[in-house]
């Protein structure tokens, strides 16, 4: 199994369940030094020393391309867990691309279509989107994703990511079916980690607060229960389908876009990416 940014937050709380139930997983991270020191942790606290670290950085595509190019063997799940949230100011990659957009979408994207193989050849793998209620804050800007004519708002930036994986999970269930490949996303909840930094998740209500174990469950849940073998193109909350909203919710956010689950919207972002990786690969 792998988990993006696996060394932090609910990150490293994926791999720990993972990890105590067994599983071989590998943490992708932009800092493999300091994720080998969260690793040395949890194979501690664990019992399981099959927990690896490979380098990653999702804003990077050569890096991405490393990272598939160096992979062998079968992935049973794929968690596409790291991200980040609410840059306040705009922030480009070396190729353009608005930088919550290429780490939390783009990054993961180009890293899941490069390792299908890998992932078919597991016969039933599952590949897990960490969105969040920001799919609610706004759909994909298909005219102008990187914010090159609208002005740059930190979090219309972060709810275009987030409901990119959504609408990635959408396509790839239907896409990737046939390799036996399920795709779901899901909402971890609020949670105050190093994501929150420039939002003040303190802030968030304390009924609404989760703990990192509560926000993993979820991913976990996807990532490996039988209670969810063959469910595909789903979008979950605290371990539910998630309710579908044709409306921003007036109290607490919750549930998901009905963009944001909508197929024709996940073809159309699916060859929007498949076009910017190309285009990016070299």
């Amino acid at each position: 199994m792998i988990v993006t940014g696996g060394a932090g937050g609910i990150g490293a709380e994926t791999v720990r369940s993972l990890a105590r139930a067994g599983a071989t997983v590998t943490i992708a991270a932009r800092n493999p030094d300091a994720a080998e020191a969260v690793a040395v942790r949890l194979r501690s606290e664990t019992g399981n020393d099959r927990i690896l670290v490979s380098a990653l950085d999702l804003a990077d595509l050569r890096s991405v391309g490393a990272f598939v190019e160096a992979w062998s063997g079968p992935i049973h799940a794929l968690v596409n867990n790291a991200g980040i949230m609410a840059l306040p100011s705009l922030e480009r990659t070396p190729e353009g691309c608005e930088m919550q957009f290429a780490t939390n979408f783009l990054g993961h994207f180009a890293l899941t279509l490069g390792l299908r193989a890998h992932l078919a050849a597991a016969d039933g793998a599952r590949v897990v989107w960490v969105s969040s209620t920001g799919n609610l804050f706004a759909p994909v800007f298909w005219d102008d994703p990187h914010f090159l004519f609208i002005p740059y708002d930190p979090l219309l930036a972060y709810g275009q990511s987030k409901t990119a994986c959504v609408l990635a999970a959408v396509a790839m269930a239907s896409r990737w079916a046939s390799d036996g490949i399920c795709a779901n996303a899901l909402n971890p909840g609020a949670i105050a980690t190093n994501l929150q930094r420039h939002t003040g998740g303190l802030k968030t209500p304390e009924l609404l607060r989760k703990s990192p174990q509560q926000g993993a469950a979820t991913s976990v849940l996807l990532a490996a229960s039988p209670l969810v073998a063959q469910i595909s193109g789903r979008y979950f909350d605290d371990c539910n389908e998630g309710i579908v909203q044709q409306q921003r919710p007036a109290d607490a956010p919750q549930g998901v876009a009905c963009y944001s689950i909508d197929e024709g919207n996940a073809e159309r972002l699916w060859s929007m990416a498949v076009e910017l990786v190309e285009r990016h690969r070299d």
